[in-house]
């Protein structure tokens, strides 16, 4: 079972985190620190006592927004460790997804939390855990735990498990081609994938571009390349797919090529810009 702290400012979040932890039979026992420095000063003293003494934690649930050491500075910290404990975000911004995982964290939760969301967080914490990725350190694993699918097609309630303690996954509804659910403030909204102009790669998330905003989703850019190549979506660069009917000008400067989507100008790498002519060429 996990050992679990919480830490944020927000002594309201902080509690509901708490209750919410408490009630998933995958944790052991949680503890609450009001800001980074507190939490420091308990997680120091996790790591002198080792992974087996009564002290000791695996797992920490982190605000990122707080006065002082914020949440983000933290997690810096504990990479200098051999042995820190696993890290979740739990924050009411996206904005901070992209460093969060260059930070190695095992989940991105966004405020207000739901149920079923935190208990998805620590399942991938408890099988990141069972696995020994813990004993490396968090530059040892990548934030490639397997877990909820970012379109939301599955969830796991927090007090079901299966194998080794682990949630099963459980399919909701089926997925629907068209639309794309996204995540915003603990609002489920759906987008069209006929509106979404571009895509960017963010580490194991993309982010859809639309011309009404953008929205973070956790699914590799490979993915939507796979999902959507029928359907008119093209790999311009590393990290960008484009739909072509959204390609307003071909652009060709200097032995560099780009294209204008969506009002925005993206750079086509070498390798893709010959197929990308060729697309543009057959297009009605």
């Amino acid at each position: 079972m996990l050992r679990a702290l919480a830490v944020d400012d927000e002594r309201p979040s902080l509690e509901e985190v708490l209750y919410l932890l408490n009630a998933d039979p995958r944790i052991g026992s949680a503890e609450g620190a009001g800001d980074a420095t507190e939490a420091l000063r308990r997680i120091n003293r996790a790591l002198a006592c080792g992974p087996d003494g009564p002290d000791a934690l695996d797992v920490v649930f982190l605000d990122i927004q707080m006065p002082g050491l914020d949440g983000l500075d933290l997690a810096r910290l504990l990479t200098g460790f051999a042995r820190p404990p696993l890290v979740v975000f739990v924050t009411a911004h996206e904005d901070f997804a992209v460093q969060a995982f260059d930070l190695k964290a095992v989940d991105y939760v966004l405020k207000p939390v739901r149920r079923e969301r935190l208990a998805e967080a620590v399942r991938r914490a408890a099988e990141r855990s069972a696995a020994g990725h813990r004993v490396a350190g968090p530059h040892a694993a990548g934030p490639h735990a397997a877990g909820l699918h970012a379109a939301g097609l599955h969830a796991a309630g927090p007090h079901a498990t299966g194998p080794h303690g682990a949630a099963p996954r459980i399919p909701v509804h089926e997925p629907d081609p068209d639309h794309l659910p996204v995540e915003l403030g603990g609002v489920t909204r759906f987008v069209a994938v006929d509106d979404i102009t571009h895509v960017e790669a963010q580490g194991d998330y993309a982010r859809l571009h639309t011309a009404r905003g953008s929205h973070l989703v956790r699914i590799p850019l490979s993915t939507l390349e796979e999902r959507w190549r029928s359907r008119g979506f093209v790999r311009i660069h590393r990290r960008h797919l484009v739909a072509l009917r959204h390609i307003g000008e071909l652009r060709l400067a200097a032995g560099t090529v780009s294209v204008l989507v969506g009002g925005e100008e993206l750079q086509v790498s070498r390798r893709h810009a010959r197929q990308l002519r060729d697309l543009l060429m057959r297009r009605p």
